[in-house]
């Protein structure tokens, strides 16, 4: 069973990221903080959950957090700062917009760029351990997958709308047949030796 938080000193907020390893779009983040009485019901890490499960979670955290924000870093600032620097400042952005301050930051991760002024605790797969940290997984996971959906009708021949930007077999070979969309990490390498061979195997 997940703890509700890694601290229970100060007021703390979970953080974490969505879309870090896509090839397109913005890199999203959460910061949550989350009533001492929090009932957590289905709550763990966004990835071991379904869509439907995400919403409903999306809807429960969104109306029973103390404070809860989710901030972006677009793809262009990505190819100017890099994608580990950006995932940093989505997080800062996020908990610049919190409407409670937080006194201490649990980091899903094992890097992070202190926030001026606040203590951090950086936990390896601390979205499976910790609420807040999970919730801030499920906000930032489900606003970038709608930001996401909304991208895929301007461009829907990369099927972001299933694959949210991720590099998919699918998503790679639109890539390489009709070029990168404006909305692409120019950064990143759209390439693989994998969809080489396949590529050549399937015609």
């Amino acid at each position: 069973m997940l703890l509700n938080c890694y601290q229970t000193d100060f007021i703390e907020a979970g953080c974490d990221e969505a879309g870090r390893g896509c090839l397109a779009g913005p890199v999203f983040a959460a910061a949550v903080i989350l009533p001492p009485d929090f009932i957590p019901g289905e709550l763990t890490d966004s990835k071991k959950l379904n869509h439907k499960q995400r919403a409903a979670l999306r809807i429960i955290i969104e109306q029973e957090a103390l404070a809860w924000a989710v901030a972006s870093v677009d793809h262009e600032e990505i190819d100017k700062i890099n994608i580990l620097n950006a995932s940093f400042l989505a997080m800062h952005r996020a908990i610049e917009q919190l409407s409670l301050k937080p006194e201490y930051l649990s980091i899903d991760g094992n890097r992070f760029k202190a926030y001026t002024g606040i203590p951090h605790s950086c936990i390896v797969k601390g979205d499976g351990k910790y609420l807040n940290i999970a919730a801030a997984s499920i906000l930032a996971k489900t606003h970038r997958d709608e930001h996401m959906e909304q991208l895929a009708l301007e461009y829907p021949v990369y099927q972001w709308a299933q694959n949210k930007g991720y590099p998919t077999i699918v998503h790679r070979k639109a890539a390489l047949a009709h070029g990168l969309s404006p909305y692409h990490r120019k950064t990143f390498s759209i390439t693989d030796p994998q969809l080489v061979m396949f590529s050549e195997i399937n015609g």
